[in-house]
């Protein structure tokens, strides 16, 4: 598959995903200004969409947050249908995005270190 269009389809469903969570979404476990789509990765054939999810907040929070999603996705995939021109609507997979939450923590810290080495 092209891999221009394939890019254009994980853009397309974060968008729909991160609209839907912010809007349309209304399971309490989904904190809907902790949560945020980092990427989605969509495979050549269309058949899985890996969606990477950063959750501001503890390991129960995160826990509660993908079943929360877990449960909600009939909902998105008919919420993808809707919006993006596709024959068939990729299997979502939740996943935790690490690497976002690990960068967060190094810049407050490097930003804590400045503020306490400028004193």
């Amino acid at each position: 598959m092209n891999i221009k269009r394939v890019r254009r389809i994980s853009s397309e469903i974060k968008k729909v995903i991160s609209s839907s969570i912010i809007n349309s979404l209304k399971d309490p476990r989904i904190d809907k200004l902790n949560v945020s789509v980092t990427d989605v990765k969509v495979t050549n054939d269309l058949s899985f969409a890996t969606v990477y999810i950063a959750v501001i907040g503890d390991d129960e929070k995160k826990k509660q947050t993908l079943e929360g999603l877990n449960k909600a996705k009939g909902f998105l995939k008919k919420q993808i249908g809707e919006s993006v021109d596709l024959r068939h609507v990729p299997q979502l997979i939740f996943k935790i995005d690490e690497t976002s939450e690990q960068s967060m923590q190094n810049l407050i810290k490097s930003i804590h270190e400045e503020n306490y080495n400028e004193d």
